[in-house]
């Protein structure tokens, strides 16, 4: 039987500190792995860094008018909530929790194994 943990990781105090790119998202990088983030009508998301079909670099792409990432290659688009692929295709967007509190701004990684 194997279980999942969260962890937490802290990326700035307020959304003004992150480095974000002109439509709206950026790439960081936690426990070495390279993270999309993307700010929608004042929410912030976590997701994969490319785009699950041919590897797209998300940060590259645009966010609809209803707040879906829209992948640079092929126009493949995703919710950046729950990662479903809402352009048709049947991919499905890696996603990350994001917390927002007074303390700052967490991302959650997910980390499986036997005992952790």
């Amino acid at each position: 039987m194997s279980f999942s943990k969260i962890t937490w990781h802290k990326i700035a105090t307020t959304p003004e500190e992150i480095s974000w790119q002109t439509n709206n998202m950026c790439v960081i990088t936690i426990d070495n792995k390279k993270i999309t983030l993307a700010i929608f009508q004042n929410k912030i998301f976590a997701f994969a860094y490319k785009c699950p079909h041919a590897s797209g670099i998300l940060a590259n792409g645009n966010i609809d008018a209803i707040g879906n990432v829209v992948c640079p290659l092929h126009r493949y688009k995703f919710n950046m909530q729950n990662g479903r692929n809402t352009s048709g295709e049947g991919y499905f967007l890696k996603n990350y929790a994001v917390q927002t509190n007074k303390d700052g701004i967490f991302i959650g990684i997910e980390t499986k194994g036997l005992f952790s």
